[in-house]
């Protein structure tokens, strides 16, 4: 073959090889397909409140009974102190007794940015096993059981306490459900 038709040739290969290059993801994760919305959820209480009652929150389905199934993050609850007082918490599964698959057990971490400023979720330092105190106005990151096998990862969100009423506890929340990635604004994420 001549020189020059031989050079010719490899221009459409190293095109090709550019372009694929341009279009590959840095975190060699595949394209997102969930956009981040923002939702508002309400729990009742695990005591004290019908058993058709939602008290345990799943990343991927939002408020479920956990008397019908153990695929949870946290569940919510209204503990009597020893003083006589009442501390409303949020319980991850392992606070429960209850074990989780995998390499990352569900959990909680409080933040003090404002919920917009909460943009993405570390890996580490979550509660995992013990209740979480909580209040008006608190805002926490969450970390899901692994849910996506194919990676072996947990999904992430974030959720802002908006109020009680008797038993219940009104959140706003918006969880990443791609998996792999930590970005926690509305839209499809990059990260």
């Amino acid at each position: 073959m001549h020189p020059i038709a031989r050079r010719a040739a490899r221009i459409p290969l190293a095109l090709a090889l550019a372009l694929s290059a341009g279009c590959s993801d840095a975190n060699n994760l595949p394209d997102p397909t969930q956009t981040n919305l923002i939702d508002t959820v309400t729990l009742g209480a695990l005591e004290g409140t019908p058993i058709s009652t939602p008290s345990g929150y799943n990343i991927t389905t939002g408020p479920l009974r956990t008397d019908a199934s153990v695929d949870f993050e946290f569940a919510y609850n209204i503990r009597r102190l020893t003083d006589g007082t009442f501390q409303r918490v949020l319980l991850p599964r392992a606070a429960l007794g209850l074990s989780s698959t995998g390499s990352a057990n569900p959990g909680l971490q409080q933040r003090d940015e404002t919920f917009d400023g909460i943009t993405r979720a570390p890996s580490n330092g979550y509660v995992t096993d013990s209740a979480v105190p909580i209040e008006v106005g608190q805002r926490y990151l969450v970390r899901s059981r692994v849910i996506c096998t194919q990676l072996g990862v947990p999904l992430y969100g974030k959720l802002e306490i908006l109020g009680f009423q008797d038993s219940t506890v009104t959140f706003q929340t918006l969880v990443n459900e791609n998996c792999g990635y930590k970005d926690l604004l509305p839209g499809l994420p990059e990260e």
